[in-house]
């Protein structure tokens, strides 16, 4: 590990950084350096502004390229103490996009497109948790409390804890997971054959398989881990269940982000009166007497 890598991961741990967002900001700084084969403490302000219609040519989420530049922003503000003006690159406009989510027969189809006991209980704690992957990647035995029904959910998004229900059915195929691995810390360990069992499985092996079931399932909408996520948030809401409590369930800091699923759940675009069902329609548009 170089010295300057060295002292940036230590200026995000001292901020508490979570582990995601320290992983991607080096791998920003990585990339940019590889980009123009200098040290990166080399580059400047040119340089960066450079780099970003690089990453806009480069047809990237806009989500990817405000994380880059934030991440070099972090290299050269607190890392190298270099100051703000002169790094003052704007931001790419973020489009509103609506998440995709699934039907409940969708849902159904991809559980039953499982074919094994270990895919098939990814499935279901994503589901029924509504957990990001990064969460269910460091679920551990001591997290499972079956006698208050609850998961406990340690150092999430934000750096906060919080607690989901425990529905029985999962329950009973954690057990039955839990009985034919028996795994000693994490619920699902890492590494082939999950011998791994002193880390979890890679956020890449549970993506891995979603992607899979929703092949097997004939789903043709382009699906993640996150889409079982907003899935049952649209559920839970369609189901009468108020957007505070699916607030404290996701882990949301505010209610705003929350507010999102109002505009995914059918129930509730159906339910609102719209001024076009009083207008009269016309005389040659009624239905003929017989």
């Amino acid at each position: 590990m170089t010295q300057l890598r060295q002292r940036m991961l230590e200026e995000l741990q001292r901020r508490n950084y979570a582990e995601t967002t320290i992983a991607s900001y080096v791998r920003a700084v990585e990339l940019y350096a590889r980009n123009f084969q200098q040290r990166p403490d080399e580059l400047g302000p040119e340089h960066l502004r450079q780099y970003q219609l690089h990453l806009i040519d480069r047809k990237l989420a806009t989500n990817t390229i405000v994380q880059q530049i934030s991440g070099l922003r972090f290299f050269y503000v607190k890392t190298l103490g270099r100051g703000y003006p002169e790094l003052k690159l704007p931001n790419p406009k973020q489009e509103t996009r609506l998440p995709v989510v699934l039907s409940r027969e969708e849902v159904r189809r991809l559980f039953a497109a499982a074919p094994s006991l270990y895919r098939y209980t990814i499935l279901l704690t994503l589901y029924a948790t509504g957990m990001r992957r990064s969460e269910v990647c460091r679920l551990q035995l001591a997290d499972i409390d079956s006698q208050r029904m609850i998961i406990h959910i340690r150092q999430a998004k934000g750096r906060r804890d919080r607690d989901v229900p425990l529905r029985p059915k999962l329950l009973r195929v954690l057990r039955e997971w839990w009985r034919s691995l028996r795994p000693p810390l994490y619920l699902f360990p890492g590494g082939r054959y999950h011998t791994h069992t002193d880390r979890p499985i890679s956020s890449k092996a549970i993506w891995q398989v979603v992607r899979d079931a929703s092949q097997r399932a004939g789903i043709s909408k382009r699906i993640s881990p996150h889409t079982l996520r907003h899935s049952r948030a649209t559920h839970l809401l369609e189901a009468g269940t108020d957007l505070a409590t699916i607030q404290r369930l996701l882990g949301h800091a505010d209610l705003e982000s929350t507010t999102l699923y109002l505009h995914l759940s059918d129930r509730h675009l159906q339910a609102v009166s719209d001024p076009v069902d009083q207008i009269r329609l016309p005389n040659f548009l009624r239905p003929r007497r017989p």
